[in-house]
């Protein structure tokens, strides 16, 4: 499961990964921090532009809705896609065929649950390296929707955890790992198999897990209070999971 995520980087500074590759014309923008991503919300997509032969970035809504979808709020329930069943889920099958995409974070949340308590404490989950990471996603086009421009969105691809990870889920986004982006970009890449082959769990020390404030817990909060860790792993006088 990936519900949540952060990306406080500016897109200049992970975007040059990608600047060679953009089509002339393309822009980043700049924006704000952003502290707690939620589904529904707009999220950076890099993804193959289908008129030409480079790359592009553009905000896509957080929610898969399929080309054949009449009803927006499918999305809702397609912010995620199992990267075991990718290739037979009618819902994901196209798309992940040609319509493949990464999406730019540098942490995500989880919740777990407290020990004696019917309260979860939420976890800020962050590459080790402190350096931004690419999710494998999936991105749609919908023109079916009545009173709507075309619809853009995209879902984000899940594993099974890591050691690290599983601590508080048993779900974690897919990384693609950087000698592997061409090929998960290239819509010419056509060995299902293959590509499947490239979401795997991440290595355990990718990524670090700490404690934080409830604050998040509202996809209505934003602002580095979402991120902060809490002091000796309490919250509220309430002793919370600790993972040492």
């Amino acid at each position: 499961m990936c519900g949540r995520f952060t990306l406080r980087v500016p897109a200049i500074d992970w975007g040059q990964l990608f600047f060679a590759n953009m089509n002339r014309g393309d822009e980043l923008s700049v924006g704000s921090p952003r502290f707690n991503i939620a589904p529904t919300q707009n999220v950076k997509c890099i993804h193959h532009d289908p008129h030409s032969d480079g790359l592009t970035a553009a905000n896509y809504r957080w929610g898969l809705v399929p080309a054949w979808a009449k009803d927006i709020r499918i999305g809702t329930k397609m912010i995620n896609a199992r990267s075991e069943t990718l290739d037979s889920k009618p819902s994901f099958r196209q798309a992940f065929a040609s319509r493949r995409c990464l999406v730019p974070m540098d942490g995500y949340y989880e919740w777990a649950q407290n020990s004696g308590s019917k309260s979860k404490q939420p976890f800020l989950i962050e590459p080790s390296d402190g350096r931004v990471k690419f999710m494998a996603g999936l991105w749609e086009e919908n023109q079916q929707l009545e009173d709507h421009e075309v619809i853009r969105s995209c879902t984000i691809i899940t594993t099974p955890a890591n050691a690290t990870t599983v601590q508080v889920h048993q779900r974690m986004p897919a990384f693609v790992e950087e000698s592997n982006r061409s090929d998960w970009l290239d819509p010419r890449c056509r060995d299902l198999a293959e590509l499947k082959m490239l979401l795997r769990p991440a290595k355990e020390d990718l990524l670090k897990l700490t404690a934080v404030s409830r604050h998040v817990n509202s996809p209505r909060s934003e602002g580095e209070q979402c991120v902060l860790p809490l002091d000796d792993a309490t919250s509220g006088g309430q002793q919370v999971l600790r993972f040492d």
